[in-house]
């Protein structure tokens, strides 16, 4: 746990009692702070009062005097397109707002770094796409090099649930625009921005507040070296920003649409090779195309931006591409399930809209395409492209038929579950094609959550499998 630091003996409150919450207002008291706790929900109010939390009803009249600040959960909304009651009248009372990741790096420094060789460092990771395989790739070349590592914030442990730092350790933190958003403190050494595409535009007010967003994360802290997806106006602005001319190697710019030059500092991939330039110079290469961890160019962007990011810590593009070969994917995100007769199953439930399905669908030759849930604005209208590779669609959930409508000449059959969409994309497929789930579309019509979705593929196809 980190403890937070600068709120001994001041009242704190805590609004959202889910994991980060909790969390949170541990780390408040193991600081010495009086964390003061609420959530609308009753069920999340008993966890607390189960885990000897102190409950405080913030729509009482007085709830808010002599409040040093108010600490709210990622999830709440907090401007667009509305804030919560409860943020709204801090606001109106004077109360400052903040979140559990502007806390940590307001905490996680301590005096005993001191006595340290090498000063601990904090990389954080935010973008639309690829943002959870970059952060855990990250983690993982550090630890496969022998590096200390600890991985939190949107993926693993929240933030204020992690140990201490150990000398010279690593942490690698996925911030998600919600979190970046609201933070009061963003001081990371290393800041990544993959890419970015439309996604929670209403919570950010349009694309432009949500950029904003996740820009938030280099400009209020400045970190030390900044890693920048390139392949995008806004992540080419963001560049442009961080950089006091073109060979300004504080900046490494990131690309897999096209070769970068210059003479800064640039990792780029083509054809399935990333190079790596400085001073006008490739100093190292690595063959992407045979690890099956980091399949389609998607992943080759997550991995030239993790291959920056270690670089930038001082790791060899050996120690890399040893890393990058014992690295297994994530759950749900282009993760290999199986196969049977040349089929290849492969679960990438997290494509929840089309720029993420779109990364998906080009990533393999001839697919048997499982897709559908509940459809976001425009469908998948944008996916006409990039249906080329596509045998056969096989749609489920509330926007099957939607879906359907949208596909143009492209094969597909209404199949409503996951069970019989897995049984009749199996019975055609034909050696050499890939079952692929990509939804691009939410899960909320049939379940919890995009991981119960890819729960529910793997299980099927496990069962098919024997």
């Amino acid at each position: 746990m980190i403890p937070v630091r600068g709120y001994e003996g001041q009242r704190v409150a805590v609004l959202g009692l889910g994991r980060s919450g909790l969390a949170t207002a541990k780390a408040l008291e193991a600081g010495g702070a009086i964390a003061l706790c609420w959530d609308d929900s009753p069920e999340a109010r008993e966890r607390a009062e189960a885990a000897g939390l102190t409950l405080h009803d913030l729509s009482r009249r007085d709830a808010f005097e002599n409040l040093a600040v108010l600490v709210t959960s990622p999830g709440i909304p907090h401007l667009y397109p509305a804030p919560n009651r409860h943020l709204a009248r801090a606001y109106d009372e004077g109360v400052p707002v903040d979140n559990d990741i502007g806390l940590f790096f307001r905490s996680f420094a301590t005096f005993e770094w001191d006595d340290f060789d090498t000063t601990p460092k904090v990389v954080a990771v935010t973008g639309s796409n690829g943002k959870s395989t970059t952060s855990a790739l990250i983690h993982h070349l550090l630890t496969a090099a022998g590096r200390p590592s600890q991985l939190a914030g949107n993926i693993g442990r929240g933030v204020l649930d992690i140990e201490p730092a150990r000398d010279g350790e690593v942490v690698v933190l996925e911030l998600s625009s919600y979190q970046t958003d609201l933070a009061r403190a963003l001081t990371p050494d290393i800041a990544v921005f993959t890419n970015l595409s439309p996604d929670h535009l209403d919570r950010h007010g349009g694309r432009g507040g949500y950029f904003a967003a996740k820009r938030r994360l280099f400009a209020e802290g400045g970190p030390d070296r900044a890693v920048i997806g390139v392949d995008e106006p806004e992540g080419l602005y963001l560049a442009g920003q961080m950089a006091e001319g073109p060979a300004d190697d504080r900046v490494i710019r990131v690309s897999v649409s096209r070769k970068l030059a210059g003479p800064g500092w640039q990792v780029f991939a083509r054809k399935g090779f990333l190079s790596e330039y400085r001073k006008g110079r490739q100093v190292a290469s690595i063959d992407l195309r045979g690890f099956t961890g980091l399949p389609g160019s998607h992943n080759h962007q997550n991995a030239c931006a993790a291959f920056a990011a270690v670089r930038a810590l001082g790791l060899s593009p050996r120690q890399i591409e040893d890393g990058f070969a014992s690295f297994e994917g994530l759950p749900h995100r282009s993760q290999f399930v199986g196969e049977r007769g040349g089929v290849r199953f492969v679960n990438d439930s997290k494509a929840t809209n089309v720029d993420s399905a779109a990364a998906a669908l080009q990533a393999f030759e001839r697919i048997r395409w499982i897709a559908g849930g509940l459809g976001k604005e425009g469908g998948i209208a944008a996916l006409a492209p990039h249906l080329g590779h596509v045998a056969k669609a096989y749609l489920i959930g509330h926007s099957a038929r939607e879906f359907a409508l949208q596909l143009g000449d492209t094969p597909h059959e209404i199949c409503e579950t996951m069970e019989r969409a897995v049984a009749r994309a199996a019975a055609e497929a034909e050696a050499g094609e890939t079952v692929l789930l990509a939804p691009a579309a939410a899960s909320f019509d049939q379940y919890p959550d995009f991981e119960a979705r890819g729960a529910d593929f793997t299980r099927a196809v496990k069962n098919l499998l024997g």
